[in-house]
């Protein structure tokens, strides 16, 4: 299995909306690394739910459902889409200023490469940020 975070600004797309719609396509991505990484991902993986820009936080964890396919919100073939489904709130969103203050995350890239929506995470960085959530 293989662990990701993707961002999402709650004013286009929330945590609260997506555990309402119970599954997405995660659309939108239009940058070549962000799309590869959609690419990597596998039915089952799991994911963090990141709130970015307002908030920015994580939220919420989410699981893979449907691998990649053509972005149906463009005619571009650069651009795919995976599904995504909620699987659990976290009881505590963790912060960006608490990611950055823990020394096992100085390395993730949410913190190296800021701008980055979809991004891997190692299962060491997923599991503490899951445990700083509890």
């Amino acid at each position: 299995m293989n662990y990701w975070l993707v961002k999402s600004e709650p004013f286009k797309y929330s945590w609260e909306k997506f555990n309402q719609d119970g599954r997405t396509f995660w659309d939108g991505v239009r940058n070549y690394q962000a799309r590869n990484n959609l690419k990597e991902m596998k039915e089952g993986d799991l994911v963090l739910f990141y709130h970015s820009n307002e908030g920015k936080n994580v939220v919420g964890v989410a699981k893979v459902v449907k691998e990649f396919y053509q972005d149906p919100t463009t005619s571009d073939p650069n651009w795919v889409v995976v599904d995504l489904a909620p699987v659990e709130s976290l009881k505590n969103p963790v912060t960006l200023e608490q990611i950055k203050a823990e020394e096992s995350l100085k390395d993730i890239s949410l913190v190296r490469q800021g701008r980055l929506s979809v991004m891997p995470l190692k299962v060491t960085e997923f599991d503490k940020i899951l445990e700083m959530g509890s």
